[in-house]
């Protein structure tokens, strides 16, 4: 992408036989993916696949299911 605004971007990649397909160098730098690192992927079949930086898995993942598990009774 030509001059994106700061922060945005866009990648074309490729899918493998086994469905995997590597992320972009820039795009795990923009995202501070390193190796070894586990990464959520969230699906909208409507709007497609993201991939949240990081630092806001904890977040998400709080906003996600805040309230969808009852409290466990010792």
């Amino acid at each position: 992408m030509k001059n994106p605004p700061k922060g945005k971007n866009a990648f074309t990649v490729k899918v493998g036989e086994k469905g995997q397909f590597v992320i972009p160098k820039e795009a795990r730098d923009m995202l501070d993916i390193n190796p070894g690192d586990t990464i959520l992927v969230l699906v909208d079949k409507k709007r497609g696949l993201a991939v949240p930086p990081k630092k806001q898995i904890n977040k998400l993942l709080d906003t996600i299911f805040k309230n969808s598990f009852p409290e466990e009774e010792e």
